[in-house]
């Protein structure tokens, strides 16, 4: 259905963005039972939120007339996540409601304070930015809330998952009571529920996400992989599609530089986004793969927040997702605004029954593909590379004079041939990756043991990421409890709450002994003989062991195959 029953200065802004019908997020919130209400919004990214919520506002920010209402404080503040997606909203909010008069100003961090504070005591009617930034400004006076009509919360999940709920409360705190708090966020945790309980009168519920998978333009697809094999597979995948531009997603920024570099020497335009970045470097980044100077981006999850790319049509997990919320925003950086896209996970051969999991969680149907080979590749290209020499282009005389002296030296069979072959040489090579028969698993899982361990018992220690457990300090302790050295322990597996590591058998009964013997009375690790191993339970990667073969040798690390958050150093607190 088109737009129907906005004020008019919104519809000629609608329409000179060639917005013809609202998107389903759109047009709920355009319902008479939405007017005037608190909203709780499950809403996909790319599904139209942002112009969603600014048409929301509509009704307390517009005057009959439809111009903006004069106010000498700011009507309307958008808090976000990230500096990416601020600056998106804000660009939004600018072309919708300039027509009407409005104004808009955007405070986020690692741009300069200064020109905020004066953008904002020159008068903005519209106030978009991030947590932290949006309360520094609070706490110095600069930002006054008191006439606030309505506080939008955009990817609220992401912001308390990122550690902002105490900025939150403050600036919600500090906002009149009358005002409308709208919440949108993609996936509905209990934090979530928690916080609107708190700030929200009679919300309305809206939920826009379909039932059979996180976004219905998005075509879900998983491969299996030998875990040494995980960067062949990247490269395989990024030949294979040869997409306008690609996302690959990894868990750390180390393991961000690593496949960035990797790319950049096979001969793949990519760019990097990590917490590392400084906020100049992301800007030329993005750019790059507006301009179509890059076309592959490796980015971790926090990075890539708020990105919006017209052409992204591939995303690669090349490290698994945490969880199913993180699952479905990564992949939601394509099939934005009715295009399609594809998202691809590179599952290792012990991970499947977890991923099967999630998928299953997230209710997502995903399709379970072969890899890429060299073969299916080259075919590919010869589809791709026919279609792009039988194009029609256009020549000019100096074109035309060099072909007929090409056509003079050489028959027009060899011309081709060369032009073929210059076209072939541009693109990286495929990589031959490990058959995937039984056999070849159980060889490449034989592969990942060291001398020694063929014959291991597994222990378990009371601590895991959420004591901030760390093997830079776990395995020292190890060492002092169990009277041994670091060379006769095996893989460490940190899970959420407990670690489990290996001892050889030979030594495991008098590692025990020496345990139980080292044991404190008020000592708060526990360490204990386990009666099964991690491939039972849901755990990470071996934090320590052998480094795998990598596309350029041995003894290049292997990408982690699970998130791994920020960790403090030393022991755990008591």
């Amino acid at each position: 259905m088109p737009f129907s029953n906005l004020p008019p200065l919104l519809s000629e802004a609608l329409a000179a963005r060639e917005y013809s019908a609202p998107t389903p997020v759109q047009a709920a919130v355009l319902e008479p039972e939405a007017r005037g209400r608190d909203l709780i919004v499950s809403a996909q990214t790319g599904s139209g939120k942002t112009v969603a919520f600014g048409l929301a506002m509509a009704t307390e920010l517009l005057d009959e007339a439809g111009k903006i209402v004069p106010a000498r404080a700011p009507l309307a503040l958008i808090i976000a996540p990230t500096r990416e997606l601020a600056l998106q909203v804000s660009r939004e909010l600018i072309w919708l409601y300039g027509r009407a008069g409005g104004r808009v100003a955007t405070c986020v961090g690692g741009m300069d304070a200064s020109k905020e504070r004066r953008a904002l005591s020159h008068g903005a009617h519209l106030v978009v930015g991030t947590p932290g930034r949006l309360r520094d400004h609070l706490e110095r006076g600069a930002l006054d809330l008191s006439d606030l009509k309505a506080v939008v919360l955009d990817e609220a999940d992401e912001m308390l998952d990122m550690g902002f709920r105490d900025d939150l409360e403050t600036i919600l705190d500090a906002s009149p009571d009358g005002r409308r708090t709208l919440l949108f966020s993609a996936t509905m945790p209990k934090p979530i529920v928690s916080l609107a309980k708190r700030y929200q009168k009679d919300a309305l519920r809206i939920a826009t996400i379909g039932e059979d998978r996180g976004h219905g333009d998005i075509a879900y697809q998983c491969i299996t992989v030998s875990p040494s094999d995980i960067e062949h597979a990247v490269i395989n995948l990024l030949r294979f599609h040869e997409a306008e531009t690609a996302m690959l997603f990894c868990a750390t920024r180390d393991n961000v530089r690593h496949l960035h570099a990797t790319l950049v020497e096979r001969g793949f335009s990519a760019v990097a986004l990590s917490g590392e970045h400084s906020q100049n470097e992301r800007n030329h980044a993005l750019q790059a793969l507006r301009d179509r100077r890059a076309r592959v981006c490796v980015a971790t999850d926090v990075a890539s927040r708020g990105i919006d790319l017209p052409s992204l049509s591939l995303v690669v997990h090349v490290e698994l997702p945490r969880d199913a919320e993180t699952l479905q925003h990564r992949s939601g950086r394509t099939g934005r605004a009715g295009k399609k896209g594809t998202a691809v996970l590179i599952v290792p051969y012990p991970r499947r029954r977890r991923v099967e999991s999630v998928l299953k969680g997230a209710r997502i149907n995903a399709e379970w593909i072969e890899t890429p080979t060299p073969e299916m590749i080259r075919a590919n290209d010869r589809e791709r590379l026919l279609a792009a020499l039988l194009a029609p282009v256009e020549t000019d005389e100096e074109d035309i004079a060099l072909a007929e002296r090409l056509l003079a030296e050489k028959s027009p069979q060899d011309i081709a041939a060369a032009l073929v072959r210059a076209h072939r040489n541009a693109m990286p090579q495929p990589e031959e990756m490990i058959e995937q028969t039984p056999e070849a698993r159980r060889e490449a899982q034989q592969e990942r043991h060291r001398p020694g361990f063929e014959d291991i018992v597994w222990f378990r220690m009371n601590i895991g990421r959420r004591q901030n457990a760390d093997a830079r300090w776990i395995l020292p302790l190890i060492c002092r409890r169990g009277h041994v050295t670091k060379n006769e322990i095996g893989a460490i597996r940190i899970g959420q709450n407990e670690t489990m590591f290996q001892v050889p058998r030979a030594i495991a009964t008098k590692f025990q002994a020496s345990v139980a013997k080292t044991a404190e009375p008020d000592e708060d690790v526990r360490i204990e003989q386990s009666a099964s191993g991690p491939e039972q339970q849901e755990g990470p990667r071996p934090s320590r062991g052998p480094q795998q073969r990598g596309p350029h040798g041995a003894g290049r690390p292997t990408l982690r195959h699970q998130a791994k958050p920020y960790q403090r150093k030393g022991p755990p607190r008591k």
